[in-house]
């Protein structure tokens, strides 16, 4: 490794070569993992598949460029996070008035849970679900869980993507999120809210709707399996 290359201040880090498949492998990705580990505070990630993988399936996030600076590192334009791959995607408003990454993500169908509205979207030609709500506590979202879940699982049946969107995206997208998760896959609170947090892990629904979300999942599985009691919730 470079000796400017700090590896025990990095909290992320991924490791790749062409093709890798299993940890059960041998290969170059393998052997720099192990390397790294050694001096690394933090779990050492390998990609699955390798570039090969993910070139095929985000080809717009190819590039040549083999070292960043900071600066650059810090410009960088996240994009939504996939909480179903190649069906659902999660964001904030930013995202979802981005051009580019609506087109790169093929998005079809936005789920708007902030309060902000966009004549960018009509200019995308995409369907808008739009659900005026505020970011408190008080605010009564389960009333749309229903209108909302069905609006997603009718595009992805028909092979479109969606995008949940809310202002920061990190409350009510969490919890449309979920609830989603609940309704058509069935998940428990408790293995929607593990889901989504692996995709993202600074969500956090506020509290209101993560009783709304019990409440959901008394609905959605026929009992209250999930103790919202529990400091993880």
């Amino acid at each position: 490794m470079p000796m400017d290359v700090e590896i025990d201040s990095m909290r992320y880090i991924i490791v790749y070569d062409s093709n890798t498949h299993s940890l059960l492998d041998s290969g170059p990705a393998i052997d720099c993992a192990d390397c790294l580990e050694k001096a690394s505070r933090f779990p050492i990630q390998i990609l699955t598949g390798g570039y090969e993988k993910f070139s095929a399936l985000y080809p717009f996030l190819r590039t040549q460029k083999i070292l960043y600076s900071i600066r650059e590192l810090e410009s960088l334009n996240p994009y939504p996070v996939e909480i179903l791959p190649g069906q659902l995607y999660m964001g904030d408003y930013r995202q979802a008035t981005n051009p580019q990454i609506l087109k790169d993500l093929k998005l079809n169908a936005l789920v708007n849970v902030s309060d902000e509205c966009s004549l960018m979207f009509k200019k995308a030609n995409c369907t808008v679900l739009h659900v005026r709500i505020a970011d408190s506590p008080e605010a009564n979202l389960a009333t749309s869980f229903e209108r909302m879940c069905v609006f997603i699982g009718s595009h992805i049946n028909t092979a479109s993507s969606v995008l949940i969107f809310s202002t920061l995206g990190r409350s009510r997208c969490c919890a449309v999120a979920m609830a989603y998760l609940m309704h058509h896959l069935k998940y428990t609170l408790k293995e929607a809210w593990n889901h989504i947090q692996q995709c993202k892990a600074n969500m956090r629904p506020n509290r209101g709707f993560v009783q709304q979300l019990s409440d959901w999942e008394l609905h959605t599985v026929g009992t209250r399996v999930t103790d919202i009691s529990e400091p993880n919730y």
